[in-house]
């Protein structure tokens, strides 16, 4: 496959006892894909993966296939403390029809070769391609340029997602033949700019139909006007770093209709304060009819 174009980071929709909770993930999907996303990246950092158990991160993998068109591009984040319960969801994700896996580093104090090992373990176990995913505050030993083409020339790498400012190292990274989703939502036009094959973010939850609209304008190559859509996208996101970002998100999902359930523990929600005074900055823009009570779009 191809790999390309706008993928949101979901959520993962739980109930106050933090079980998965498939309807509104439902409704998630329907949302987003009716935006015209080109597929989805499930249990990832915003979709809470490394807070759930192995058998409920396997649930929420079997429900976004289920619930995603064909030939979706369904990536599953199956990083975790150790190789073998990676591989395990590797392996499952492949089988439920995943288009790739992805995993982040084993958090820890593991060399460069502990790292790279871990990967290739996860490569030769899983039929299906594997994205490194590389974000700089939990990539352990891997810094270095070198160190991620060699991570990317393991056998059945396809690429990596990349979080990270270092548009250099984006751009050499593309160049070298690896597929690379961009990482950072604010700076999603620098990455396509650079050579990015698309992104993969948490605020493409909130305005699908933006992201979307800014990958078209840059594949067309008509940049002042991504940067334009860059800009308002970047107006919601200076709102939301004024909180946590994933109860935020979670806020304006339950505000817009599609209520996620809480954030899992150890990650805190909103105060009710903080809610409301979120909602109220969002009022004085462009979204308020996004995010009116109620409001599914």
């Amino acid at each position: 496959m191809h790999f390309h174009g706008i993928l949101p980071a979901v959520v993962t929709p739980v109930d106050q006892t933090e079980q998965f909770n498939p309807q509104p993930f439902r409704l998630l999907l329907e949302r987003c894909y009716s935006a015209g996303v080109h597929g989805i990246y499930v249990c990832g950092q915003t979709g809470e993966g490394l807070q759930q158990s192995t058998e409920q991160r396997m649930r929420v993998t079997e429900a976004a296939m289920e619930f995603s068109p064909s030939g979706s591009q369904v990536i599953v984040h199956i990083g975790a403390f150790s190789t073998r319960e990676a591989v395990a969801l590797a392996r499952h994700a492949a089988a439920s029809g995943a288009a790739a896996v992805s995993a982040l580093p084993p958090f820890g104090s593991y060399s460069f070769a502990e790292i790279k090992a871990y990967y290739q373990a996860i490569a030769e176990a899983c039929s299906a391609p594997l994205l490194v995913y590389y974000f700089t505050p939990l990539s352990g030993a891997i810094s270095h340029l070198d160190q991620l083409l060699d991570l990317c020339s393991v056998p059945n790498v396809a690429g990596l997602k990349f979080t990270d400012s270092d548009m250099y190292k984006l751009a050499e990274l593309a160049r070298s033949g690896a597929t690379v989703f961009n990482g950072s939502d604010e700076m999603l036009v620098a990455g396509l700019l650079r050579g990015a094959h698309g992104g993969i973010g948490s605020i493409y939850n909130l305005i699908p139909d933006l992201f979307v609209d800014l990958y078209s304008l840059a594949r067309a190559g008509e940049w002042a006007q991504a940067a334009t859509v860059q800009d308002r996208i970047n107006v919601l996101i200076r709102i939301i770093l004024r909180y946590p970002v994933f109860g935020a998100v979670k806020t304006l999902l339950r505000s817009a209709g599609i209520d996620c359930g809480p954030c899992l523990r150890p990650r805190r929600d909103l105060s009710a304060a903080e809610s409301a005074e979120l909602i109220h900055l969002i009022t004085q823009t462009e979204f308020a009819p996004r995010f009116a009570a109620g409001a599914v779009r």
